[in-house]
């Protein structure tokens, strides 16, 4: 009796490790979710601008310029679609300068209506966005210069 106690023991054993590790591995491979929420990275970013650039904006055009600060990652690519449960498969790095950010966030605010009254605020948006960026796990590592 006491053979079938300890034989049965061990198989449950062995499969709870065999089907750990199988999810351990699946789970490796797969992309972290860092998950975007419009109105954190709102209070992140205004936690994080310096106060005359918080009064030189509203909270209507400081969302505006995340919105665009997001849309412009998606075109670059570095906002796929479809994310969840995706392996990891970045076949070629994709990097991303603060000059060409900053210059296409300055053309589209002029586009958008955005009344910018100095272009430091800009500057100090994007920079507090992509700490909330880096915050939430949403930042690779940072690309040596050529």
């Amino acid at each position: 009796m006491w053979i079938y106690v300890l034989v049965a023991a061990l198989l449950v054993f062995l499969i709870a490790a065999l089907v750990t590790g199988r999810e351990a591995r699946r789970l490796d491979a797969l992309a972290p979710r860092a998950v975007y929420q419009i109105d954190q990275a709102i209070a992140f970013v205004v936690d994080n601008i310096p106060d005359q650039t918080k009064a030189r904006l509203t909270m209507s055009e400081l969302e505006q310029l995340l919105a665009l600060h997001v849309n412009w990652l998606h075109d670059k690519g570095l906002q796929p679609d479809a994310v969840i449960d995706r392996p990891q498969d970045i076949a070629e790095p994709v990097v991303v300068s603060d000059d060409a950010l900053i210059a296409y966030l300055l053309g589209q605010a002029d586009e958008t209506g955005v009344a910018l009254l100095d272009d430091v605020d800009v500057v100090n948006v994007a920079e507090a966005h992509l700490a909330y960026f880096d915050a939430i796990g949403a930042v690779g590592p940072t690309a040596n210069e050529v």
